[in-house]
């Protein structure tokens, strides 16, 4: 093994930790260093810079930084295309990963037909009951449930809890995946009574798979949390986001983005039922959270700073609002 492959490997290794702390600030030098000594070893054009690529698009695209995401996206499927050929599975994992970007951007439209072709090719190449195949019918679902699509994400979300049911158990945390995002939608659409079952059974599937303290577990208090939180059951959802945010910083650590999303969720409880003494100290930290994780100009730090200006507004700080409104606006004018 030469020195480049094994400080390749050491890289490697440690993106993948800073990825999995929530560091995605200190991993974007660290992905950059990789992808220069991987075009230097191996050439522009070999497979393995495509995953180096990959790696690093992933990360500007959590920074929200969408114009260099895209374009390295679209390199890594050009890569892959004159080496693999159209019709390999690495293709359509690029074509769904550049689906996914344009999603985040609301350009739905540009993200549906990747998500069709990635599809085909998994089906041509895998089989219909492919996990891969059963994930891309699940990204579609979620194109659709977000540009308010019910009736067309509901048959592909109960499609992929079917194939999870029969391919793995009705135990599988797969299961309860699907049930998530299925209880999901009917949250948004006001279907409370049938989203709650859901999310319970999920929550059951995930305990006992994973353990109560998996983030799993988490992240499906804090959808059920949410649940309340919109119907106005403020004493059901405060001791499941409590509960989310202790498994949470567990798991992760105080400084986690994942943290700060259930810090950001018990605040906004907070502030809906006026307790801004509570509230004000979880938004700063949640800004913090931000800060240091994804860097000072992130669209995350934008919004913390403008739920933070919020609610300095409502106790009566005007210029201590308009100071991070400012601030505010001038990083969303950047990450447009």
């Amino acid at each position: 093994m030469d020195e480049s492959t094994n400080e390749l490997k050491k890289l490697e290794q440690e993106l993948h930790k800073r990825i999995h702390a929530g560091e995605i600030y200190a991993a974007l030098s660290i992905a950059e260093k990789t992808l220069e000594i991987a075009e230097e070893a191996l050439g522009p054009d070999h497979p393995d810079v495509a995953q180096s690529l990959n790696n690093l698009a992933g990360l500007y695209q959590a920074q929200g930084k969408y114009a260099e995401a895209e374009s390295l996206y679209k390199r890594v499927l050009a890569i892959y295309e004159k080496a693999l050929g159209p019709d390999h599975p690495h293709v359509a994992t690029t074509l769904s990963n550049l689906a996914g970007l344009y999603q985040a951007q609301s350009n739905y439209a540009e993200a549906e037909p990747l998500y069709k072709r990635s599809l085909v090719i998994y089906e041509k190449a895998l089989g219909h009951d492919h996990p891969n195949v059963v994930t891309t019918h699940s990204n579609l679902a979620g194109l659709y449930r977000a540009q308010g699509k019910y009736s067309e994400a509901e048959p592909l979300y109960k499609r992929v809890l079917a194939i999870y049911e029969k391919a793995l158990g009705s135990d599988h945390p797969d299961v309860a995946q699907s049930l998530n995002n299925l209880a999901w939608l009917y949250n948004v659409q006001g279907k409370y009574a049938e989203a709650e079952p859901l999310f319970g059974w999920a929550m059951a599937i995930y305990e006992k798979a994973l353990g109560p303290d998996h983030p799993h577990v988490a992240t499906t208090l804090g959808n059920l949390a949410t649940l309340y939180d919109d119907q106005g059951k403020y004493a059901e959802a405060e001791p499941l986001h409590k509960r989310a945010l202790a498994i949470r910083e567990k798991t992760h650590g105080p400084d986690h983005p994942d943290v700060a999303q259930s810090l950001n969720n018990l605040a906004g409880l907070y502030h809906e039922q006026g307790n801004y003494a509570l509230a004000e100290p979880l938004c700063e930290r949640v800004l913090a959270i931000h800060e240091k994780a994804l860097g000072h100009d992130h669209s995350s730090v934008a919004t913390s700073l403008n739920n933070l200006a919020r609610l300095y507004r409502v106790t009566d700080r005007k210029s201590e609002a308009e100071k991070l409104e400012k601030r505010a606006a001038a990083i969303e004018a950047k990450v447009r």
